[in-house]
């Protein structure tokens, strides 16, 4: 079910043993694969890094790391699928690679803006050193609700109306908070948008070879990744 943006929202929430348990499995996925990719920039963002987690909740990990190299560190693990995605034409081209336990790695296989890279932050992200020690970080989840953590759960407030303050808060632009509002709450009244492109690579298929077909037929992928 399509999630939906929640205005002038604020309460609290208390997890239950049950929650906790969840959000320490989630984050025991995510360090097991980031401590194989540790020695690039490497980061979980999302609710498993907020705490607000629930039974539908991803496993979510950037790195920024060439895609021959990566695989070679994943060399040991399941990959269930692997992905070139541009979200729009005007965006960066990424990879996901998706493993067999459900954790989904991204990375950029085209120069990326300020703006998107404040895209993870947004959400809430944490280092490998951060998540070991146990931190949460606050973030705004898809129904545009500011979580900040707290000792038993988390706080939640609507950012819709106060997009310079958590700016302010997040250390993010106000152009970036402004931006995911605009988009967040176009996708609430009309609907989720398609994405641009998304190629599933075949096995035999390497990220190198199909992007270089991509840049040379398709405009949009030329124009960033150039």
């Amino acid at each position: 079910m399509r999630e939906k943006v929640r205005r002038n929202h604020q309460g609290k929430e208390e997890y239950t043993e049950e929650r906790w348990d969840r959000l320490h499995d989630l984050r025991e996925k995510a360090l097991g694969v980031m401590s194989l990719l540790r020695e690039h920039y490497c980061i979980a963002y999302g609710s498993i890094t907020r705490g607000d987690v629930t039974k539908n909740s991803d496993v979510d990990i950037f790195v920024e790391a060439e895609s021959h190299i990566l695989e070679l560190l994943l060399r040991d693990s399941i990959i269930l699928e692997r992905t070139i995605v541009q979200a729009t034409p005007w965006q960066a081209v990424k990879g996901t690679i998706i493993l067999e336990n459900g954790v989904e790695i991204s990375f950029p296989l085209s120069s990326t803006t300020k703006k998107e890279e404040e895209f993870y932050r947004f959400g809430g992200a944490l280092s490998y050193e951060a998540m070991k020690k146990g931190k949460r970080v606050c973030g705004v989840n898809k129904n545009l609700i500011l979580i900040t953590p707290t000792k038993k759960g988390h706080r939640e407030r609507s950012i819709i109306g106060r997009e310079s303050e958590t700016a302010k808060q997040l250390d993010l632009s106000v152009d970036i908070v402004r931006e995911r509002v605009q988009v967040l709450t176009r996708r609430d009244a009309v609907g989720r948008t398609g994405v641009y492109l998304q190629r599933v690579l075949a096995p035999s298929e390497g990220f190198g070879e199909v992007l270089k077909k991509l840049v040379d037929t398709d405009a949009n992928v030329r124009r960033r990744y150039l």
